[in-house]
């Protein structure tokens, strides 16, 4: 769930309407603050990979008080190592396992805290804290995502055999019900026929009759 405010609300209100929203299972409330993730990512390896983290807050961002933690954990319960922080300025840790590898996406003054990781390994499959504290809020507003990282992208499925056999089939069917359509209207019109015939046949001897009986009338 994202949340869209008009830049025409002021941060109170923001914090009101957000507040009134019901939550989903990407959205993280830390007292007034929201914070919005993707909560399932899967990349292939050696490409990259963003993870996306947006909040929310009752008060305007003030970079010298606001503050943010990007951590890592191979697990829900494993020790966190931290990627990214925020002080003041973005500061991204040397860290071993992700050396050179992590680049801040994000942009502040949109409330977006997102970061990259490139060139994903097998080994950077995890949980992705994003936890962020804009005071006055007094508690911090976090998400976790979940990366997946895959060796290979499933192949789409081809359904070129699937579109030529409906439309063999969908033409077949068109044409059988062509000629019957056709052989029940030649059938009708030779029942009509046979019927104009036959009624035509009984008028004659009508007729017929009719006369020889005015002319045995005369003969007597």
């Amino acid at each position: 769930m994202k949340l869209h405010v008009s830049a025409a609300l002021s941060p109170l209100h923001s914090c009101l309407l957000g507040l009134m929203l019901l939550t989903s299972s990407s959205v993280h409330f830390g007292s007034a603050m929201e914070v919005t993730v993707s909560p399932d990512v899967i990349g292939l390896n050696g490409t990259s990979a963003k993870l996306s983290c947006t909040f929310n807050s009752c008060y305007d961002v003030n970079e010298k008080r606001f503050s943010l933690n990007w951590t890592y954990a191979e697990c829900s319960n494993c020790t966190q190592d931290v990627l990214v922080q925020f002080w003041q300025k973005v500061i991204i840790p040397r860290d071993d396992r992700f050396a050179g590898r992590v680049e801040w996406s994000g942009n502040l003054k949109r409330n977006d805290v997102s970061i990259t990781i490139h060139d994903i390994q097998l080994s950077d499959e995890g949980f992705y804290n994003c936890s962020v504290l804009n005071p006055p809020d007094r508690h911090n507003g976090w998400g976790i995502i979940h990366l997946q990282v895959v060796t290979e992208v499933p192949p789409e499925r081809d359904s070129t055999v699937a579109v030529i056999i409906g439309a063999s089939v969908g033409g077949f069917l068109a044409v059988t019900i062509l000629v019957l359509v056709i052989v029940k209207c030649v059938r009708r019109k030779k029942k009509q026929d046979h019927h104009s015939e036959d009624q035509k046949t009984e008028e004659e001897g009508k007729t017929d009759g009719e006369g020889n009986q005015e002319e045995d009338e005369k003969q007597h």
